[in-house]
Formats: C-alpha cells, structure tokens, sequence
C-alpha cells in the first residue's frame, strides 16, 4: 500500500488535508504524481511544477513543499505539502 499525505498552510496554520491510497503495480513516481493529480483534483488547483529545489527535498525527506513559484496560478494558501507516509 502507498499512501500520500497533502496538506494546506497559511500562516503556520492547516487550512486542509487529504490522505490518497494507491494499492496498484505501478512505480514509484507514477503512484506519487497520479496521488498528487487526485490531490489538486481535490483541492480544485492547478498541477504544480517541480522545481529542481522541490525534487531534492522531496528525495531526501519523502516530503515536499510546493510555494506559490512551484504554481501558475495565484494560490489562497502559502505552501502545498506532500508527504509519502507508507510505501510498500
């Protein structure tokens, strides 16, 4: 089972969360940006871009900040947050 945390900051504070699962055979990186897809999905906001500083952090700490530079469009909130919580 891999399961992805995402969540909404503003001022240090959660705005909102989600937890999306996915069972399926795939790699890696397809379940984390199919998870990541469900996410902005569900939160109605445009697909961020992986900045290079983005794809470190996340390789390093299996957790991501996406920041207003990461989106072309303005976002209500100061930062996206993924995070992979279980990997099979």
């Amino acid at each position: 089972m891999f399961r992805l945390w995402a969540r909404e900051f503003k001022n240090n504070k959660m705005l909102r969360d989600t937890v999306v699962a996915d069972d399926s055979d795939d790699t890696r990186t397809h379940k984390i940006f199919r998870a990541l897809d469900r996410v902005c999905y569900e939160f109605d906001l445009g697909k961020p871009i992986w900045l290079d500083a983005t794809v470190t952090e996340f390789k390093r700490h299996r957790k991501a900040r996406f920041w207003q530079d990461n989106f072309i469009e303005e976002i209500p909130f100061d930062y996206l947050e993924i995070q992979v919580i279980e990997e099979d």
